[in-house]
């Protein structure tokens, strides 16, 4: 990865900061639209659901079923195979109900953006091996991502402000501002270009963004 790429990404511990929430605990419906992620997801779900398993089925068996029916074999077959699903569906339910819907939007916002990261850092390797690029190009495409990217940490602690204190909009308005006026500014020099779509695709992104703050903002 090239150096000026090196640090737009948005790492997991840095949403965590700004958001309150791990990036994975957050209930997000565009997930499963992606086969890697969606599989990711269950299977994570999977392990936690085995993990937990043993110690809410021996909790029940030893406290609830042991003193008032006595051994059972059956049940606790019944036990270890409705347990699971109910751990899978429990948290399902609680990431649904507990997970603000602006924040789920702002980080699916945030997936489109190290997309087209990731479609920057392969456009060099390309480079690297003799396809030719705009070099101008790709200094604009950079330039939107680091615009990109401040609008998104400032929506991002936006989001979380509002949620801890509704309040407090009246005397925070800068985090309503946004670089979209500068976005709309750069222009590459070939339309038809790889890197014309991703500026288009970032512009896209920022305007997104700025819906969803002035959402939150009428909220």
């Amino acid at each position: 990865m090239q150096p000026d790429l090196i640090g737009l990404e948005i790492s997991k511990g840095e949403l965590r900061r700004l958001t309150g929430f791990d990036p994975d605990d957050v209930f997000r419906p565009s997930i499963f639209k992606d086969k890697k992620k969606r599989l990711s997801f269950l299977a994570n779900e999977g392990v936690v659901a085995v993990a937990l398993t043993p110690i809410i089925v021996g909790f029940i068996y030893a406290f609830l079923i042991l003193p008032r029916i006595g051994s059972s074999i059956l049940l606790g077959l019944i036990l270890l195979i409705l347990v699971p699903v109910g751990v899978i569906l429990g948290r399902w339910m609680w990431r649904k109900f507990t997970c603000p819907q602006a924040l789920t939007m702002l980080l699916d916002e945030v997936d489109r953006y190290h997309t087209i990261v990731k479609a920057v850092d392969i456009n060099d390797e390309l480079t690297a091996v003799g396809n030719v690029q705009l070099a101008n190009d790709r200094i604009k495409v950079v330039e939107a991502l680091k615009l990109i990217r401040e609008d998104l940490v400032r929506a991002l602690k936006t989001e979380r402000v509002l949620r801890d204190n509704k309040n407090l909009l009246a005397n925070n308005q800068e985090l309503l501002t946004n670089n979209l006026a500068n976005l709309q500014a750069l222009q590459v020099n070939n339309q038809a270009s790889e890197y014309a779509r991703l500026l288009n695709q970032s512009l896209q992104i920022a305007v997104d963004v700025q819906a969803e703050l002035k959402k939150i903002q009428s909220n």
